[in-house]
């Protein structure tokens, strides 16, 4: 069998690791002999990749304080990777997200020869648009996961390709929720909350304490619903320590992992802002959007804010279709408020679910292509140049 090119990939946290998993499934369709190598995690390992570093060690949270404690360790790894690669150059670098750590790297490999690829256009449109001159120098070719980004790529000379939202594929136009409580042994009946405090453990630190004391003033209003947590593993146990300081223990299920589960099974959602929140609205969830990060983070990363959005769901859907509340206005009151005017009955809280899920169908439909296919297209195109 002809052997197939040699891939380096280097994805960042949990959903870039997704995503790259997704990318490889793909390109293993094209070239069943691909081999790949480089920084990733467990859905890349499940598609044979060879993990040189995992990627949870790229997972950093926040714009200054907290990447600056991560420096050495983050400059180092880039340091040894770029060296083993310029040293053995593969036919193709990929790049998945993570930019402050792949474009510097995208562009030394470049200019050395090899061909690369960055999969998830950087928030531009958002904030730091001062990437724009890095992605030109870094890339090749660009994968976008928003329909409006290769067009907004082009006017800056940047090839790319519009292939769709992977989760979009992953994630059923009508998900199955009598289906999913029965998973989770949740009754069918009766209001459920899905509480999503972040996957990092800064995010935990910062977000969780509020998320709960706010769940708590949920619980109070409303005393027959179920509360629930996906959490990963290593961070069980400080999610579990923020529900006992809010008075919840016993009151709320923690689930390992199972985050699409939970989604598919709540009527509503407390979620911190991130993917999870483009994950939400796929469920055609109703949720608000919280933040909290260190106080200086936050400063300097609202004055590079481009977009008075800061949630997924309002930033595509161009409108405050959610509420955001974010780092002061992220009181446990304020998040409850916002909680309960989804949850509480009434006729005028059900029409504005279903005017929300409605929205949130319409996104779908639009995020919702052959990702794996339409990469690896673009991919073979970029490798045959």
């Amino acid at each position: 069998m002809t052997p197939g090119p040699r891939i380096a990939m280097v994805a960042g946290e949990a959903s870039g690791d997704l995503l790259a998993g997704l990318l490889l499934g793909g390109m293993r369709a094209v070239w069943p002999q691909l081999q790949a190598f480089g920084i990733g995690g467990p859905q890349m390992a499940a598609q044979g990749f060879d993990a040189w570093w995992p990627s949870e060690r790229l997972a950093v949270h926040g714009y200054s304080v907290e990447l600056l404690r991560r420096l050495v360790e983050l400059l180092r790894m880039r340091r040894q990777l770029r060296t083993r690669l310029l040293d053995a150059p593969p036919s193709l670098f990929i790049g998945v997200d993570a930019p402050d750590f792949n474009l510097a790297l995208e562009a030394d490999l470049r200019a050395a020869g090899t061909r690369t690829v960055h999969f998830v256009c950087p928030s531009i449109w958002a904030w730091r648009a001062d990437r724009v001159d890095k992605i030109r120098r870094a890339a090749d070719h660009v994968l976008c996961i928003f329909p409006f980004e290769p067009e907004l790529l082009a006017e800056h000379g940047i090839a790319a390709t519009y292939v769709g939202h992977p989760l979009a594929a992953v994630i059923p136009r009508e998900p199955d929720r009598a289906a999913a409580r029965a998973q989770l042994g949740l009754a069918q009946e009766g209001p459920v909350l899905a509480v999503l405090p972040g996957s990092r453990s800064a995010e935990v630190q910062y977000i969780a304490p509020a998320f709960f004391e706010a769940a708590a003033l949920v619980r109070k209003a409303l005393p027959a619903i179920k509360i629930v947590v996906p959490a990963v593993p290593v961070l069980q146990e400080r999610i579990a320590a923020s529900v006992r300081e809010a008075g919840l223990q016993g009151a709320v299920q923690i689930v390992t992992g199972q985050s699409h589960t939970v989604l598919a099974a709540c009527d509503a959602t407390l979620i911190a802002s991130g993917t999870a929140t483009l994950e939400a609205a796929l469920f055609k969830r109703p949720m608000v959007i919280g933040y909290r990060m260190q106080p200086l983070s936050w400063r300097l990363m609202r004055r590079r804010q481009l977009q008075p959005w800061v949630g997924l769901p309002n930033i595509l859907c161009r409108d405050f279709v959610v509420p955001e509340l974010i780092q002061d206005a992220a009181t446990p009151a304020a998040l409850a408020a916002a909680v309960l005017g989804w949850l509480e009955p009434g006729a005028e809280s059900a029409a504005r679910v279903a005017a929300l899920q409605q929205r949130f169908a319409a996104l779908h439909d639009t995020l919702a292509r052959d990702t794996p296919a339409l990469a690896s297209d673009a991919i073979r195109q970029v490798l045959q140049a």
